[in-house]
């Protein structure tokens, strides 16, 4: 499903509010990979319609190109706001570039909104939190459900009270690990749940490298200050680049699935996660 994605650095991510417009420049600069406009669970449901009004209004005009990847997070697709969310996306001639969708438990809301976006001739792509037991169960065939699909979330707050256990990271462990291998299995990348403790940025990069070395792409964050050490975690080192760019070359030059590096078979599915280390030390170069 995902090989032909392109690579894109998707070390951190943060939310901008949908009533608060004035905060998405804010937030484009703060050194983010992903800024994805809040909808959902951060706005009230009597300022619901004012929110959205505000962010399709942010994608009438031209993007810059900053290298910061723009989504909306719509509500829940079945409840009503999600269905007023999705309709204004339809009506719209500027759609946002990704949306993110909440709770998620089966694919047929995927492939829904799908079938829509291609009906309407929009290009948006999807990303989908995983955050329901029902989801957790269903997530190979959730990740398989749209070539639209880039990237899996974990909801680790509303997961925990799903699964009816404490919100740690042993606690987590499977089900985390399952969202890893659904990713990994189609071809996307995979974002852990933000670190809420503002005060603990020790603890943040403790778990935001326990994430890193159990397949994750990046983190979340609530808060501009939690970035950098975010970005830092999950930039890969100078010895890293440098092996990706020679397992590349070395395919290009065999034209085969398997090459030999340092002694070691190396086989073509590498290859996507190589293009996103060289992504990431282009996104860092510039």
């Amino acid at each position: 499903m995902g090989g032909n994605r392109a690579a894109t650095p998707r070390r951190s991510f943060i939310f901008s509010p949908g009533l608060k417009p004035e905060m998405f420049p804010k937030a484009l600069a703060c050194g983010t990979d992903i800024v994805c406009v809040e909808l959902e669970d951060g706005i009230a449901p009597k300022d619901k319609e004012q929110a959205r009004k505000h962010a399709m209004a942010l994608f009438a005009e031209p993007r810059a190109d900053d290298g910061v990847e723009r989504i909306v997070r719509i509500n829940c697709l079945r409840s009503a706001f999600g269905l007023a969310d999705v309709q204004a996306v339809l009506d719209t001639d500027t759609p946002p570039p990704a949306l993110m969708l909440p709770k998620v438990m089966t694919p047929d809301e995927v492939v829904w909104l799908d079938d829509l976006l291609t009906e309407r001739g929009h290009a948006t792509r999807l990303h989908i939190i995983i955050e329901t037991n029902a989801g957790l169960e269903a997530v190979h065939d959730i990740a398989r459900a749209s070539q639209r699909t880039d990237a899996l979330f974990f909801g680790g707050v509303d997961m925990a009270a799903e699964l009816r256990c404490k919100n740690t990271w042993d606690n987590l462990l499977y089900a985390r690990s399952r969202i890893v291998h659904a990713a990994a299995g189609a071809g996307l990348d995979v974002i852990d749940v933000p670190y809420l403790d503002l005060e603990d940025l020790d603890g943040m990069e403790r778990e935001a490298t326990l994430a890193r070395d159990l397949g994750f792409s990046g983190k979340g964050s609530v808060h501009p200050r939690q970035i950098a050490t975010l970005n830092k975690v999950f930039t890969p080192d100078v010895a890293t680049i440098a092996r990706a760019r020679r397992i590349i070359d070395a395919f290009a030059e065999a034209d085969t699935g398997l090459v030999v590096i340092d002694g070691k078979l190396i086989e073509k599915p590498v290859l996507r996660d190589m293009h996103r280390i060289l992504a990431i030390a282009d996104r860092v170069a510039g």
